[in-house]
């Protein structure tokens, strides 16, 4: 079996470590946990590294998150991987662009932590 990686793409510190508490119970599954805290970095950890699910902010310097997720699926190929995007932005309009860019879900903050597990542990084949 591969090697299950996610990654957590959040430029505000308490949502990074909110996530990252939230999917921590992933480690015993064998799950490799990393984190980015811009949309550059993000776009540098995919293609370095390929997790399989990526949570990503679309708020954040250097690249926002509709630009990570259209690099990604254009330029990487990466069409196998699973972004979701986490956002404030609830608007139908900012959903849709978020989809067209390539996203394959769209969930607005605040977010319900189980859901987010339960979500990861979906896409990753664990539940």
């Amino acid at each position: 079996m591969e090697d299950l990686k996610l990654l957590i793409v959040d430029d505000e510190p308490h949502i990074r470590m909110l996530l990252e508490q939230t999917l921590e119970d992933l480690e015993d599954e064998d799950v490799e946990i990393l984190v980015a805290t811009n949309g550059q970095e993000a776009f540098d950890i995919i293609s370095k590294e390929k997790p399989q699910l990526v949570f990503l902010d679309v708020m954040m310097p250097k690249m926002n998150g509709f630009e990570v997720c259209e690099k990604v699926k254009k330029e990487l190929n990466m069409e196998k991987l699973h972004i979701v995007l986490l956002t404030a932005k609830g608007q139908d309009a900012d959903r849709e662009k978020g989809l067209n860019a390539g996203a394959n879900e769209y969930m607005t903050k605040p977010f319900d932590p189980g859901t987010i597990k339960n979500r990861a542990m979906t896409i990753l084949g664990l539940a």
